[in-house]
């Protein structure tokens, strides 16, 4: 797979599948991210960590994995690695879990942006980007966010994408130690017309 081996396309940002060829950027900037990750996701931050993430975004059918990769960026990185070469300028990561299909056709997301990404809008460019996939290709008809609601800038871009808050589950997930309490948010793909 080269790095311009995109699913979808914007301006600043193309979404693509994760390679074994990213394990080493995507656990350095997972380094670089824990305190922006912190306290609220924990992606691998070791290159064999990594691969079994990575295999199970890519091998199972119940999940559907996407790098959020800066295209100018991407590019430079596949021409220093040379013709073939993967690699460079993720900017953050976006998955579907637990797909359903049949009369559900829902997944529920789970994200982050590293931190040379924040505030730059790279990530809700990548999540417009997921979500006209995931309602094209995927087939699917409603995404999810279970999002706990001190991550403020986790509820900002599910907001700006035009999710809608839909409830509130008390101790939802296990996260660090912990039953933690989730807003629930929803869009449908009627939502994006």
């Amino acid at each position: 797979m080269s790095a311009l081996d995109y699913l979808a396309e914007g301006r600043r940002v193309a979404i693509r599948a994760y390679t074994p060829a990213d394990a080493e950027e995507f656990t350095t900037r997972v380094r670089e991210s824990r305190d922006v990750h912190r306290p609220w996701l924990f992606p691998p931050e070791d290159t064999r960590a990594y691969a079994t993430y990575a295999g199970r975004l890519n091998d199972d059918p119940t999940k559907a994995g996407f790098l959020v990769c800066e295209r100018e960026r991407e590019h430079e990185r596949e021409q220093e690695a040379g013709e073939g070469g993967v690699g460079g300028g993720i900017a953050g990561f976006i998955n579907i879990n637990n797909i359903v299909l049949g009369g559900f056709r829902c997944g529920a997301l789970g994200y982050g942006a590293f931190a040379h990404a924040v505030g730059r809008g790279l990530m809700s460019e990548g999540l417009a980007l997921v979500l006209r996939y995931a309602f094209g290709p995927l087939g699917l008809h409603r995404l999810e966010a279970n999002i706990q609601p001190a991550n403020e800038g986790s509820i900002a871009l599910v907001r700006r994408a035009g999710f809608r808050l839909e409830g509130f589950s008390p101790d939802f997930l296990f996260i660090d130690g912990a039953w933690r309490d989730h807003e629930r948010w929803a869009i449908t793909a009627e939502m994006l017309s």
